[in-house]
């Protein structure tokens, strides 16, 4: 990596916001242009994806391993003005161990909860079941970058309840409520990258307008955490940097080096430890 990229580190304010809302929001993360290209790629993934697997054009698509179908996609792995932010948070022990993209046509169906609002959870499946402690652990978090306008309501708005990260039940007004106590809607503009723990409780909410909502989600853990989808991208690994390849799950010494890492497994720690020094990320 440019040492350049340091210029886009967590600043103290992102790091308290996260800490005690539990997301944070980097405005102008990527441009229009690469905005217009990572649309054209996705509508051909999500075009050739519905046929594949016989979805009906008008209801919700969540693509997992999207990354490795398009090669537009990868440079946002690694992009400055988040991923230094990411291992900020993180450290340099990470990898991507999810991709997913979720495209919400006009109209969509979306999921309902038990109380008939929205569908409230947590991310990562087993971890919030298995895990014992309240809170649990961060271990992973999310980047996710809108292509489409959501500063409206109705345009399929995330919907967070900051702070939830750490609680594992959600907080009711009364038995009756259908939504959680302070939850907010996400509205942000096409280009905007929006962190999120992975403990927030969220959901998705109706698409009321005239266009599709798309959002990729980049899912970052610790390098331990197996891989939460199939992870299809060995045909990158020639023409990816050593820390992309990192990233990609790439570990030289074989499966002992995802819990107990030699220096080949990890080249961001030695990059850290270069450029960064700070016991907080070296750790």
């Amino acid at each position: 990596m440019d040492t350049n990229t340091l210029q886009y580190r967590l600043t103290e304010s992102e790091r308290e916001t996260f800490e005690r809302d539990g997301y944070f929001i980097v405005e102008d993360a990527i441009s229009p242009k690469v905005v217009a290209d990572l649309n054209e790629a996705l509508d051909a993934v999500d075009a050739a994806d519905r046929i594949d697997r016989e979805i009906d054009p008008g209801v919700t698509n969540n693509i997992l391993d999207f990354i490795g179908r398009d090669d537009r996609f990868l440079p946002l792995l690694d992009l400055p003005e988040t991923f230094t932010k990411v291992w900020d948070i993180l450290g340099w022990n990470i990898q991507l161990y999810h991709s997913h993209t979720i495209i919400t046509p006009p109209g969509a169906p979306y999921r309902t909860g038990p109380r008939g609002g929205l569908g409230w959870h947590q991310d990562s499946g087993r971890l919030n079941w298995e895990l014992e402690t309240n809170p649990q652990p961060r271990i992973s978090l999310k980047v996710a970058f809108f292509l489409t306008d959501t500063t409206d309501l109705g345009h399929a708005n995330l919907y967070v309840v900051p702070g939830s990260h750490v609680n594992n039940e959600l907080a009711y007004a009364s038995d009756d409520a259908e939504e959680p106590t302070g939850a907010v809607a996400v509205r942000v503009k096409p280009g905007t990258a929006v962190f999120f723990d992975r403990r927030i409780w969220h959901a998705s909410s109706p698409n009321v307008s005239d266009i599709s909502r798309k959002v990729l989600f980049y899912g970052y853990s610790y390098r331990w955490l197996r891989p939460r989808d199939n992870m299809t991208v060995e045909h990158y690994f020639d023409r990816c940097t050593p820390i992309q390849r990192q990233l990609l799950g790439y570990a030289p010494t074989g499966k002992h080096g995802y819990s107990s890492p030699r220096p080949e497994d990890v080249p961001l720690k030695a990059w850290l430890e270069e450029n960064v020094g700070e016991e907080r990320v070296l750790a």
